[in-house]
This record gives C-alpha cells, structure tokens and sequence, in this order.
C-alpha cells in the first residue's frame, strides 16, 4: 500500500496495524550525534497514550518504544533509525460483529472498495493507532528543533462549541482535555462527560503555536510552507479542516485590516499584526506560526445506528470496544508531532540551498 512514507530529506515510513503485533516506524535523514534515548520518546509517547484519563479510551497501553537502530551509545548515528511499539491490548473480539458490515464514519468502506479487503479489528492501517508511530518521530524532530530555538506548542481550544476564554500555556498538561484555560477545561469535561453517557462523542478544535521559527521555510510554488503543514495535519485520520493565522475570520475583513503592517524592532523587521500566521508567500517570517485544525467527533460510538454489508444489504450496528468519546486531548501531541516533522524537513532542505 503506497502513502506510508511522509518527508523528502527528513523522511519517516510507519507500519503495523491496531490489533497486530506491533506498530512502528522507521526515520530516514536524522543528523548523526544527537543525543537520544528511549526515555525522549517515551515522554511524548506518554502524552498519546491511551487509558490516561476518565475522558479518553480505557485500552490499557504502555507505549513502551524500543529503538532498533540507528542509535550507539546515546548519539544518532545517522543511518535509520527504527522504533518499535508493541501492541498489549488488543481485544479483537469486540470487533467480531464488524466483519462484513461498514462502520460509519470510519475508512471501512473506503478501504474495502478500494483493495477488496480491509482488516476490521479495530481499523487495522486506519487506527489512530499508528499516529503513535508519528509521536514517536516527532519526538526526534522536536529535539532537533530544540537545538534551533524551535518550539511548538498545541492545546485543545473547543470541544464541542466550548471555547478557552484565555490562553495560559503553563495549565495545558494541568487538565484532562489540555486546554490552555483551567475553568473553561472543567466545563469541556463536563460537555465530554455527557456526550459519553448519550453514546455518543464530540469533536473540538486543536490550536497551534510555533515559537521561534526561523525566516525562509517553505518553498514556491507547490511546496509552500503552509501546503506542507496542511499536508502532514490533514494526514491525520481525524482532522477535516485546517487554518494558518486568522483563516476564514480574514474573509470578513479588509486588506487595510487584513495586512501585516511591516516594522523595524531592535534592527529586526517583525509585524504590527500577525493575521498571516507567520507564513507569507508560503515561507515562513520568523513571527510565531499560528494555525487551527477541525477534530471531527470519534466515530467509534456505541448508538446503533444503520448502515449496509459487503453485501449490500442494510442493516444496524452497534460498535463495541473502549472508544475515546473525544479525541482532542490525544491529538495534541499528534499535531505537534506532524507540525515538528515538517519544520525538521524544511530546514533541511534550507540548508542544503545556502
């Protein structure tokens, strides 16, 4: 199956399935002599995890990675680097009922119209399973990055129509939903909460913030910066729609407003404003990179609900198994992994033009 492979200079290959033995990945293009260890991965692995908490899914794993190669005495040595993570909880039962009908909402349809066979224990390729594959890459991107000034931070904003009124970035690990506002937190919980016991789920929006970005990533006319981004976080199973600095808020405005007026700060050139997101012409500016993405509802809900067969009859369904009644939390870390990812690669590739 083609698509598994995201990056050009830093690049990353993921593989395994939700209820195989294993989900893994394997790095291409990582600088030799960075200091790495299982316990750098694991400390964002820990924060995709499932199990971590009442408003996310009740699958017990540990995430555990283990580093194959690529790695000799704590430094990269700039061949690939290989990880490893298995599966401990898999329960494939619950998805026995799955076989021949199509889960709404999910890729069961897609796949199987596409290859003539899908692997229905938990999603198989199609899991939020091997985002974990992607935290795990990122967390090597993000220590490159780090050595640059590169920071990125994401956090929950909305879950289901409920807003952060402020944004305190020291209280995001703080709360269960990671929102960057403690008391409008609580009220997400509860709105979580709720939807679970209505067997359903909800869906939110995930903000992004990148610190520290140097000028001149992204290339014209089909690499741009933002083209990127969007590619790697639309990547993402459950993200429909992404926007990069004051997005579709700018259609209600004027050029007069909309436009980042240009100043000179300590002999630096920097914006009044930063409604572009620190993107123009899809190179970065050196202002903070700003963007939103749309986290559907997890389609993993315990209603019944109609759907047809391989056979195209109709008939009903009721999806089992521990499911997270809202995603947003998990995704974080997700997001801030694709958004590390691409920024790794684009610096690469700047160097290579200098």
């Amino acid at each position: 199956m083609a698509g598994n492979t995201y990056g050009q200079l830093f690049k990353i290959t993921t593989f395994g399935e939700s209820h195989g033995p294993a989900v893994g990945v394997v790095i291409d293009g990582v600088p030799p002599g960075l200091a790495l260890t299982e316990a750098d991965i694991q400390v964002e692995l820990d924060r995709r995890r499932p199990g971590q908490s009442s408003i996310t899914t009740q699958r017990k794993e540990s995430d555990q990675a283990e580093i194959l190669s690529g790695v000799f005495e704590g430094k990269t040595t700039g061949t690939a680097l290989a990880m490893l993570i298995r599966n401990e909880d898999q329960r494939s039962k619950d998805y026995e009922n799955l076989k021949s009908a199509f889960r709404p909402g999910h890729a069961d349809y897609s796949y199987w119209i596409k290859y003539g066979f899908r692997d229905y224990r938990g999603g198989g390729r199609a899991s939020g399973r091997e985002t974990a594959c992607r935290v795990a890459a990122g967390a090597v991107a993000k220590k490159i990055l780090l050595k640059e000034g590169v920071r990125i931070i994401a956090y929950t904003l909305a879950v289901g129509g409920i807003y952060a009124k402020k944004i305190d970035l020291s209280v995001i690990e703080k709360n269960m939903v990671r929102a960057p506002d403690m008391e409008q937190a609580e009220v997400m919980i509860q709105k979580i909460e709720e939807a679970r016991k209505n067997s359903d789920s909800l869906g939110g929006i995930v903000e992004a913030v990148v610190k520290g970005c140097p000028p001149g990533l992204g290339d014209p006319v089909f690499d741009k910066l933002g083209a990127r981004l969007a590619l790697g976080l639309m990547s993402i199973g459950t993200i429909k729609g992404i926007e990069i600095g004051s997005g579709f808020a700018l259609t209600k405005m004027r050029a007069s407003v909309a436009n980042d007026v240009f100043i000179l700060e300590k002999g630096k050139v920097r914006t009044k404003t930063n409604h572009a997101g620190g993107i123009l012409g899809g190179i970065s500016t050196g202002e903070d990179i700003v963007l939103r993405v749309a986290v559907k509802p997890p389609s993993s809900i315990p209603k019944l609900q109609e759907t047809v067969t391989t056979s195209h009859e109709k008939t009903t369904i009721q999806v089992k198994g521990r499911h997270d009644p809202c995603i947003c939390p998990r995704v974080v870390p997700v997001v801030e992994a694709m958004i590390a990812l691409t920024l790794v690669d684009c610096l690469l590739i700047q160097k290579t033009v200098k």
